[in-house]
């Protein structure tokens, strides 16, 4: 998936139909002069509806698509005859989408299953025809029911990346490069801070033809939480990975304090996030000796670690072993 493809948030303007009105027709044929109501309903106005697509990665499709309209619902007619219905729009988006008021931002629903729909926007009702009014004390109503009004608004999607493992940490900890060498992502690698300005996804290929879905999401820096760096805008997508895999680099001053300082980020921004399985990669080990390896263990946080090497490649078998371990915990109790 390109980075510069990649929008997980928009702003759309949605509209729904118009409710056709009901008819006021009364029956009228040779030797029938005088039947009776036979007004037909109104048909509803068009729905804007959102249904999920496991095939979307992004919401791209609608960066530029700023204004979404149903179609209206038509009139009733004689003969009993109900108005068609307006036509529904449906508006396809990734799983792991949230769907919110764009006045409030109340959120309205998520859509998290391939096929889900939800009404974003719903079409007036359609109105009632005169048949529907008649009465032994009132047999020829003269009066029908207009449609229901469209409703309009604007509306804010969010998608929330679902993948299986989300890698934390600092600017330069490691994350993109070990993407791409074990996915065949290929996030963008540079020696700068903030060089991944969009989260990137890969699959990562297991033994026996299994795999997992890993998620480089932009470093975070201490305040992220408040909003500095690149902030809440990332942060949001650690919410939906099942695991999260903390990457501080082997020439850290501190690994440990560094590690803590990413889990207060997590906590201040959804405290819930402190109840996700945790693991350690200790990346850029390529420089230590066994001596250091074992001296730096005693220094350690309290979870499972692993040292890495992804330029030279070491220790990668062993990460993607636990990684896999933790992810199906459950199924080996």
């Amino acid at each position: 998936m390109a980075s510069d493809n990649f929008v997980d948030y928009v702003k759309i303007h949605c509209t729904s139909g118009s409710g056709g009105g009901g008819s006021t027709h009364f029956r009228r044929e040779k030797y029938i002069p005088l039947g009776g109501p036979d007004g037909g309903d109104g048909g509803r106005g068009g729905h804007v509806i959102l249904r999920g697509n496991k095939q979307l990665w992004t919401l791209l499709h609608l960066k530029f698509k700023k204004h979404i309209k149903a179609g209206h619902g038509a009139h009733g007619a004689g003969n009993l005859k109900t108005g068609s219905q307006g036509q529904d729009v449906y508006i396809e988006v990734p799983l792991g989408t949230l769907a919110k008021d764009g006045e409030t931002g109340e959120v309205l629903f998520e859509i998290t299953q391939d096929g889900e729909e939800f009404i974003i926007q719903r079409g007036g009702m359609g109105g009632m025809g005169n048949n529907f009014f008649k009465s032994p004390t009132n047999q020829t109503p003269r009066y029908a029911q207009p449609g229901g009004e469209s409703l309009e608004g604007w509306k804010i999607l969010e998608m929330k990346i679902l993948a299986d493992v989300g890698l934390v940490g600092f600017p330069n900890a490691g994350k993109s490069t070990l993407l791409s060498v074990i996915t065949a992502a290929k996030p963008e690698i540079g020696d700068y801070p903030f060089t991944t300005l969009r989260p990137n996804l890969g699959i990562v290929s297991y033994r026996d033809h299994r795999s997992f879905v890993m998620a480089d999401i932009p470093g975070i820096i201490e305040g992220a939480h408040a909003g500095k760096g690149l902030g809440l805008r990332f942060l949001r997508h650690i919410e939906r990975n099942s695991l999260l895999l903390f990457m501080v680099p082997a020439d850290s001053d501190d690994i440990k304090k560094e590690y803590k300082i990413l889990l207060n980020e997590l906590k201040q921004y959804n405290p819930e996030l402190l109840h996700k399985e945790r693991l350690l990669a200790i990346t850029k080990s390529d420089m230590l000796d066994e001596e250091l390896i074992k001296a730096m263990k005693k220094e350690l946080p309290k979870i499972p670690y692993v040292f890495i090497s992804s330029f030279a490649q070491q220790g990668l078998v062993e990460l993607k072993d636990l990684i896999w371990k933790h992810l199906n915990a459950d199924e080996q109790a």
